[in-house]
């Protein structure tokens, strides 16, 4: 089987909060939305971030607390980390940890969306990211 992901979705509170979030604090433009969805597309996959109830509604679950897992952004430099964190707070994020460089390398530090989802914010000096956004891994 492929090893892909076509889209990713993720459950929100309030759609123009969260949206704010996405286009203001990382600077990406919806290339679709609604009443209660909203998508981005990203380098291979699709983000979506939809109300938590209909979501809940679609899967036939409950919406569930969001700290089990971490998405990442990754950036070109280590320089990139802080500013980037502090955009995002700035949008309506939470600072959950400083960046600090890890004993396996890099630059790295965490934001919560205005819905909890945690954001790694990470500079990693052994995965190139080419010119769509793709990160490569041990490059």
């Amino acid at each position: 089987m492929q090893q892909q992901i076509a889209v990713i979705t993720l459950g929100v509170a309030d759609l123009p909060r969260s949206r704010r979030f996405y286009v203001e604090g990382f600077g990406w433009t919806p290339v679709f939305e609604n009443q209660e969805i909203v998508f981005y597309q990203m380098n291979g996959l699709m983000l979506g971030t939809w109300l938590a109830d209909s979501l809940a509604a679609d899967s036939g679950r409950t919406p569930a607390p969001s700290a089990g897992f971490a998405l990442a952004h990754n950036v070109p430099t280590r320089a990139d980390v802080s500013p980037t964190m502090e955009r995002l707070i700035a949008a309506g994020g939470t600072l959950l940890k400083t960046p600090v460089d890890p004993p396996h390398g890099g630059h790295t530090g965490y934001v919560a969306d205005p819905d909890n989802h945690t954001w790694e914010i990470a500079w990693n000096p052994a995965w190139a990211i080419d010119a769509e956004g793709r990160v490569t891994f041990g490059v």
